[in-house]
Parts: C-alpha cells; sequence; structure tokens
C-alpha cells in the first residue's frame, strides 16, 4: 500500500487532520491575496481607487463564474478519486483525473470565447454604471486571457489534495500568490496600469500555479498521473463526475447570482456607493471565511478515503472535529464584523464617506455568519461521501431559494429602504444553516452505519 494511502487509512484522526487542513488553511489564506491584495492596491490608486475598486466588484459574478466551473471538474472528481484509492483502485482514480483535465481544457476555451464576447452587456446587467464600465472592461478583459490558467490551478490542485499532499497544494498557491504581491504595485503603479495591471498580475501568478499543479501530476511524485489512455471521455466517469461536482458549481457560480442580485439592487436603491460597499465587505467575507474553507478541504479526503475504505468510525470522528473548528471559526468570525467594521474596511479605501457605510452594514450583512460553520461541515461531509443528489440541494438552499428572493423582497417591503438587502444575507444564514444541520442527522445513520455493511 501506498504509504499515503496507509496514512490516511491508520494515523489518528486529529493529528491527520492537522496535517491536512494547515496546508489547506495556508493555502486558502494564501489565495485569497489574489483578490484581496488586488482590491487594497486598486483601491488606492490616486485619484479615482473609489471607482476603480467599484468597477472591480462588478465583475466579481464573472471571476466566480470561471472558479466555478472549475470546481465542477475538480470538486466533483477529487473525492470520487479519493474514494477509488481508499478502495484500492489506483487505475479509476487516475481515469476520473485524465478525464476531468480534458474537461478543464474543453471549459477553459468555451468560457473565454462566451464571457470575452458578451462582457459589455454582462458587466452593467451585473450592476456597473457609466462611471465604473470603463474599470470594469480593462480588467476583465485582461483577466478573460489567462481562463485557462486559473481553470488548470483551481481544478486540478484538488486532486493533489485529494492524495492527501496537502503541502504540495499549498506550495501551488503560494508560488501564485508570492509572484501576484510582488507584481502588483509594479503593475498598478510603477508602470501606471491602474486595474489593467492588477489583472495581468494575477494572470501571470495563475500561469504559474498552473504549472506548479500540471509538473507534479504529470510527473513521478504524484500517486495517480495525468495519463494520455485516460484524457477521451468516458461517459460513465464524465457522468459521475458531474453528478457530484454539479454541487459545488452551483455554490460557487450562484456567488455570481447572489453578487447580480445584490449590485443591482444597491444600484438601484442606493447607487455606485452601496455598491463600493458590498465589494469591500464581500472581500472582508473572503478573509474570514477563507480559514474555514481550508479546514473544510483538508479534512474531506479523509473522510472520503476512509469512506471507499469502509472505516466509518474513522468518518464520524473527522466530521465530528470538523464540526466544532468550523463552528468556533464562524463565531469569531462574527465578532470581528460587529467589534471591528472600521479597521476591516480601512484596509481596502481611505474614503470616510464609503468606510463608514461599511460599518454601518457589515454587522447586519455577518450578523448569521456564526450559523454558517454548522452548513459547512455538513456539507463538506455529503460531498466528501459522494451524494451528489443531497449536495445539490443544500447549494441551492442558501442562495438560491432563500438569500435572491430575500434580498429582492425585503427592500420592497421595508418601502425601497436599501438596508433590506443587508438584512437578507443573515436571516438565509441561519435557516439554510439549521436545515442542512436537521438533515445531516437524519441521514447520518444510513450513510455511517456502525455495523461493516453500508447502504448507498
Amino acid at each position: 500500500m501506498h504509504n499515503k494511502d496507509e496514512a490516511m487509512g491508520t494515523k489518528p484522526v486529529g493529528k491527520l487532520m492537522l496535517q491536512l487542513a494547515l496546508p489547506a488553511v495556508a493555502a486558502q489564506l494564501i489565495n485569497m491575496l489574489y483578490s484581496t491584495v488586488d482590491r487594497i492596491y486598486i483601491g488606492n490608486i490616486p485619484g479615482s481607487g473609489a471607482l476603480a475598486l467599484t468597477g472591480v466588484g462588478v465583475t466579481f459574478p464573472i471571476l466566480m463564474l470561471v472558479s466555478a466551473f472549475a470546481a465542477f471538474a475538480g470538486m466533483g472528481g477529487a473525492p470520487l478519486a479519493s474514494i477509488q484509492l481508499g478502495a484500492g483502485n489506483r487505475e479509476g482514480a487516475e481515469k476520473i483525473l485524465g478525464n476531468c483535465f480534458s474537461l478543464l481544457l474543453v471549459l477553459s476555451v468555451s468560457l473565454t470565447v462566451v464571457f470575452s464576447i458578451f462582457k459589455r452587456p454582462l458587466l452593467y446587467l451585473f450592476g456597473a454604471s457609466d462611471a465604473i464600465i470603463q474599470y470594469a472592461e480593462d480588467y476583465i478583459t485582461i483577466y478573460l486571457a489567462g481562463t485557462i490558467f486559473v481553470q488548470m490551478s483551481l481544478g486540478l490542485n484538488t486532486f493533489i489534495s485529494a492524495q492527501g499532499y496537502a503541502t504540495t497544494a499549498m506550495l501551488s498557491v503560494l508560488i501564485g500568490a508570492v509572484i501576484n504581491i510582488v507584481l502588483d504595485p509594479i503593475l498598478i503603479f510603477t508602470l501606471n496600469m491602474g486595474v489593467s495591471g492588477a489583472a495581468l498580475a494575477t494572470i501571470i501568478s495563475q500561469a504559474a500555479s498552473a504549472a506548479w499543479v500540471l509538473c507534479f501530476l504529470f510527473g513521478k511524485k504524484s500517486g495517480i498521473r495525468i495519463r494520455k489512455e485516460n484524457l477521451k471521455f468516458d461517459k460513465r466517469v464524465i457522468g459521475k463526475v458531474i453528478s457530484l461536482g454539479i454541487s459545488p458549481f452551483v455554490m460557487q457560480s450562484t456567488e455570481s447570482l447572489v453578487s447580480i442580485t445584490l449590485n443591482s439592487g444597491l444600484q438601484h436603491f442606493g447607487g455606485d456607493l452601496y455598491v463600493g460597499s458590498m465589494t469591500i465587505i464581500q472581500s472582508v467575507m473572503q478573509m474570514l471565511v477563507m480559514p474555514v474553507q481550508g479546514i473544510q478541504q483538508g479534512s474531506q479526503p479523509i473522510m472520503s478515503f476512509n469512506y471507499g475504505a469502509k472505516k466509518y468510525d474513522r468518518v464520524r470522528q473527522t466530521f465530528s472535529l470538523l464540526f466544532r473548528i468550523l463552528i468556533t471559526l464562524t463565531c469569531l468570525s462574527t465578532l470581528a464584523a460587529f467589534f471591528f467594521p472600521h479597521i476591516l474596511a480601512r484596509m481596502f479605501t481611505q474614503d470616510m464617506q464609503l468606510i463608514d457605510l461599511v460599518s454601518k452594514t457589515m454587522p447586519i450583512f455577518f450578523a448569521g455568519i456564526w450559523a454558517f460553520g454548522m452548513q459547512m461541515a455538513c456539507q463538506a461531509t455529503f460531498m466528501a461521501l459522494g451524494q451528489a443528489k443531497i449536495s445539490l440541494l443544500l447549494a441551492l438552499l442558501r442562495k438560491v431559494v432563500l438569500l435572491v428572493p430575500l434580498a429582492i423582497i425585503l427592500p420592497r417591503i421595508l418601502g425601497g429602504n436599501v438596508m433590506g438587502i443587508y438584512i437578507a444575507e443573515p436571516i438565509a444564514d441561519i435557516i439554510a444553516s439549521f436545515t442542512t444541520l436537521a438533515l445531516f442527522l437524519i441521514k447520518r445513520k444510513v450513510l455511517l452505519p456502525k455495523t461493516s455493511s453500508c447502504t448507498e
């Protein structure tokens, strides 16, 4: 048995989770720098920082869709590959990896062409005004040229994590982040490229990350490799990847729907300043939730491998530890948003009007994040166990069923008060989190029996 496989099935869960989660958390925090550092620099461009930041903010839906398609292939395939490794089927795991690589290539070309053609009308749809459209278009035009790098780095890095190589997966993100941080001030300020420089720095850094990931997965150090014979699409394999991948795709792509809904409503009821406030709030949200997502990702390979090996007690132990950690972190995130909104806002802008607005609205927007740890722990477990239908249901619940309708309805119920849009978030978070927890408790006995048999 491969050393990594043996550790996944025998090493104490706490130590194994720490070993895998710490690099995953580091990777998430580093990955956050791609967008956060861009926004900090953009927000501080002399004379036009606030408008430029708002312009880049309306590109979020396109950025999220590009990432969502990477998750569609990567997170749809990686848990399945890990389950196959747990069952001792290395060839099956490599078949999944090869098919996902080909799928990412097809998606990269398609996304680049479609978004490049329709970018301007889409940006207006997403909340751009005439005052900020040029900033948005300058950023997204260059970003789209690097779509293939984003797809490869994000989509395939999950297969490195799935094997237990958490440090290697972290390094792929670290390489890109360091390059991005170095290039940002040079391109934005020294070469006076503005938002175009920020976008160029991002795609160069993503290209470096993609090169690292591909070198590993084609090389001898990887437990499963990309092989020529596995690149041809297999209908059965692709069907399973799509079935499981649709859930993380919906989770991420609906961020675009949420962003469109929020920005459009804020533009209608408030104006550019309110759209700018949401750009900062969403950036802070990423900062505070990234550690949670890293721990979630670090725990999934453990649960998937042991589920495939029918070691259900180890899956239960991992979930219990994951649940407690995530709840603690999301509660701390809520406290940070309540007590330090001014400090968090100042990271992204020096505009006092914008800082005051963010300080007023951030505590409202974050009021339900404390419960979000429940949903993330349960959702991660359903994904790790290959439960596609339940994962899809839960992915739709919080954003599509709850948040989007509430963001549309509440400001109108409140007589055109823009604050209704901010209030929609905590209501959706709390309802979705407790619903997810209840569903998990109902399904747990079936999915993780204490006997040696398993009901799929």
